[in-house]
């Protein structure tokens, strides 16, 4: 019997298995404690250090490191406004990297499209680049304070690609 010829039966299997191009891409299953980590480091839990959370943690998974390490080393180019900082805080919590530890830095830059991260093994060498991706920065830009901490729970559910993308080179 085939699968694809029983329309019903295909659905409730591509519902339930996941059929390429049947459905989007479904979201990372949220860290429990993620929105309180970063609230902690941060002081609060909006889009942009929720940005900087999933970043982090994507990078570490990418980089083969826990949370902790000190192999690691985070550099955040931002323009010094605090929307754009905010990442730094977020990918800080996810890493565990701090200024104390001389493993995460901020790189002055001149404008927000500038705005990326890079994250980088120290014992191998090997690094990865990520920015806030377009779509996030349209959606995302300039929440008002009273609505920080639902877009930050929204930013915490959202597929990858619509937070953060790869970039190529590093800056």
């Amino acid at each position: 019997m085939s699968v694809r010829r029983h329309p019903l039966l295909f659905a409730t299997l591509c519902f339930t298995l996941g059929c390429a191009g049947s459905r989007p891409a479904a979201p990372p299953p949220a860290e429990p404690g993620a929105l309180e980590r970063v609230a902690l480091v941060h002081g609060g839990a909006g889009p942009w250090a929720v940005a900087g959370y999933r970043m982090g943690d994507f990078a570490l998974q990418q980089l083969g490191l826990p949370r902790g390490s000190f192999k690691l080393e985070v550099v955040h180019h931002s323009p010094a406004l605090v929307q754009y900082t905010c990442v730094a805080d977020g990918a800080a919590a996810a890493t565990g990297a701090s200024l104390g530890k001389l493993n995460l830095s901020l790189v002055t830059t001149p404008t927000p499209e500038a705005v990326a991260t890079t994250f980088r093994n120290r014992a191998t060498g090997q690094s990865l680049t990520l920015r806030p991706s377009a779509s996030f920065v349209q959606r995302f830009k300039d929440v008002p304070r009273e609505k920080l901490g639902d877009a930050g729970r929204e930013v915490l559910a959202l597929p990858d690609a619509d937070v953060f993308e790869t970039v190529a080179p590093a800056p």
